[in-house]
């Protein structure tokens, strides 16, 4: 119903699928203000960058990365925004819910490594500690406190949210929180502000100022320019004691691991899932963190022969489901087989193996192997047997020997059949070469029936 393309049509670049999602999120109104943020927090770092420059002060560049990390927290919150537009792709069957992880991951770590970087920078200064101007000192503080306190206030961020939430408290929020109970005691209308713990981003915000503060007071009275270095290297410490519990939270998530703080739930619903009406055995479960805030799994469920599949998955994903909202259930009956007994009947003298002395014979081998005049395999180089017989040996099967084979005349061979009882009074002899060259053994007193003793009396 449409035109036939003979020609597949050339794939988009890289740039270009960029170009086309970022349409797709511009197109969105929520995002128009993320972008306004966008472009100004750009303008901002290049006056911060430039006021670094002339000021000469490291401190000022450690508090400048905290308003680059304000444009990493803008490009998080976009991504959000487009993940929310995407829906699940035959590619991504989860959705793109990971982007946004993977998106704070790489802003905390940049953030990290920023750090690390004015402190390789503040140990070279210790060395030669340069001059520092304070003449924008002052003004390069307030703008970025009041820029990164606007953003962080008026943008709505979801994953950051999350993470600083869900993360562990870092060394600062820890330290502010047991100063913050002691001003609490004595003001206790502070504690809906100061309780129970800070935002890390405005708290590192609020301190990284105020170390500006002081650095500049202390070079305007007694030009002690090492004072700013020190406050780089406190900067530095606290950006990354903010943004490590964060990094190890978003790569524990990228990772697939189950979050500590639903295990027991999981365990007690798992516990509830196994008591139900016609289920034998929960194996094979497995949950993940999706996304911030969203719980994947799978788990395999053995049901018996006789339980309805359709009710007891409806059962299960009803108890899982108030947990973990992407899951996967597989549910497979019993596979347990009963043994299969032999309906042959067992003769009555099987049964009674005491009543029987079997006496063990060798099999007889290939007739091609064996020497017609001596029933042993013949070899050319070796001598002429001894016996006339294999001697009965240890762990071979019982063999009755009949004489039934018809000899050829003329060769001086006996021809005929005797009886079984006759061959045992007679030593267990067979036919040999002339009527007087019968071979012999030592089972001469070999009994002639079964069920006798060494001595030839019947049994009891």
């Amino acid at each position: 119903k449409g035109t036939i393309h003979l020609f597949r049509k050339s794939q988009r670049s890289l740039v270009g699928k960029l170009t086309h999602e970022f349409r797709l999120v511009a197109a969105d109104k929520r995002s128009w203000k993320i972008l306004l943020f966008g472009a100004i927090n750009l303008i901002c770092i290049g006056f911060l960058l430039m006021w670094c420059s002339s000021t000469n002060s490291i401190a000022l560049t450690a508090y400048t990365y905290l308003t680059i990390f304000d444009l990493f927290s803008l490009v998080t919150c976009l991504i959000s925004y487009w993940v929310m537009l995407k829906k699940p792709s035959p590619v991504y069957s989860f959705g793109f819910e990971r982007f946004e992880v993977l998106a704070v991951f790489a802003s905390t770590v940049l953030a990290q490594l920023g750090a690390l970087f004015i402190l390789k920078e503040s140990a070279e200064r210790f060395l030669e500690q340069p001059e520092i101007h304070t003449g924008r000192l002052l003004v390069g503080t307030f703008v970025a406190l009041f820029f990164n306190l606007f953003t962080m206030l008026s943008i709505k961020n979801k994953p950051f949210a999350y993470v600083s939430e869900a993360a562990s408290t870092s060394w600062l929020q820890e330290h502010v929180a047991d100063l913050s109970r002691s001003i609490c005691g004595i003001i206790p209308g502070l504690s809906s502000i100061f309780l129970p713990r800070m935002n890390p981003f405005v708290l590192i915000d609020i301190a990284g100022a105020l170390a500006l503060c002081i650095t500049y007071m202390l070079i305007e009275i007694n030009n002690y320019f090492a004072v700013d270095t020190a406050s780089a290297i406190a900067i530095a410490l606290m950006t990354f004691g903010t943004m490590y519990p964060m990094s190890v939270y978003s790569g524990k998530v990228l990772l697939q691991t189950t979050p500590p703080h639903v295990i027991g739930q999981l365990d007690k619903l798992l516990r509830e899932v196994s008591t139900l009406d016609g289920v034998l055995e929960v194996r094979n479960e497995h949950f993940w963190t999706l996304g911030f805030g969203t719980l994947a799994g799978s788990v395999h469920v053995r049901i018996r022969r006789d339980a309805n599949e359709q009710m007891v998955l409806a059962h299960v994903t009803t108890r899982l489901y108030t947990l973990v909202s992407t899951l996967t259930v597989q549910i497979f009956k019993d596979d347990w087989i009963r043994p299969t007994l032999s309906s042959v009947p067992i003769a009555n003298n099987i049964l009674n193996l005491s009543d029987h002395h079997i006496i063990p014979m060798p099999s007889l081998k290939a007739a091609d192997n064996l020497n017609p005049a001596t029933s042993t395999p013949a070899k050319p180089s070796s001598p002429p047997p001894e016996f006339s017989f294999n001697t009965p040996g240890k762990n071979v099967s019982p063999v009755i020997l009949l004489n039934t084979q018809t000899k050829p005349y003329g060769l001086g061979f006996n021809h005929g059949s005797s009886p079984y009882s006759s061959v045992l009074n007679q030593g267990l002899g067979i036919p040999g070469v002339g009527a007087a060259q019968g071979f012999r053994t030592g089972f001469a007193n070999i009994p002639s029936r079964y069920g006798t003793n060494a001595r030839g009396q019947p049994r009891p």
